[in-house]
């Protein structure tokens, strides 16, 4: 069974950190990209962050620059969303989601159809 499986989502107060995981099962991630997508209550899903299937191209929606990190260790199959300084309005379901295709240099990455998607995650951001 092909799938993506996100973890490490929580409830954390304003200013802290928590590191999602994005792990696959099923099929490499060698040749994929990976999105991070997240959706609020009441809001349209919002790309977040777009890194290469060798991780050498990045990409990060302007409201995360600077305080989220995505990276990934091909060899655990994973991908990861470092998140800091974290704010209220960042609270949402996280989802990670893959495509075989290089597009995280476009400024439209997240407008395309990625292949797999995990079941996200839930984050909390509250006092």
């Amino acid at each position: 069974q092909l799938q993506l499986v996100e973890s490490g989502g929580g409830l954390v107060q304003p200013g802290g950190s928590l590191r999602l995981s994005c792990a696959a099962s099923g099929f490499t991630l060698d040749y994929y990209a990976i999105g991070w997508f997240r959706q609020a209550p009441g809001k349209e899903r919002e790309g977040v962050s777009c890194i290469s299937s060798s991780g050498g191209i990045t990409n990060y929606v302007n409201s995360v620059k600077g305080r989220f990190t995505v990276s990934r260790d091909n060899a655990k199959n994973t991908a990861y969303l470092q998140m800091n300084s974290l704010k209220p309005e960042d609270t949402a379901v996280y989802y990670c989601a893959a495509l075989r295709l290089s597009l995280c240099f476009s400024s439209s990455w997240y407008a395309y159809r990625f292949d797999y998607w995990g079941q996200g995650t839930q984050v909390t951001v509250s006092s």
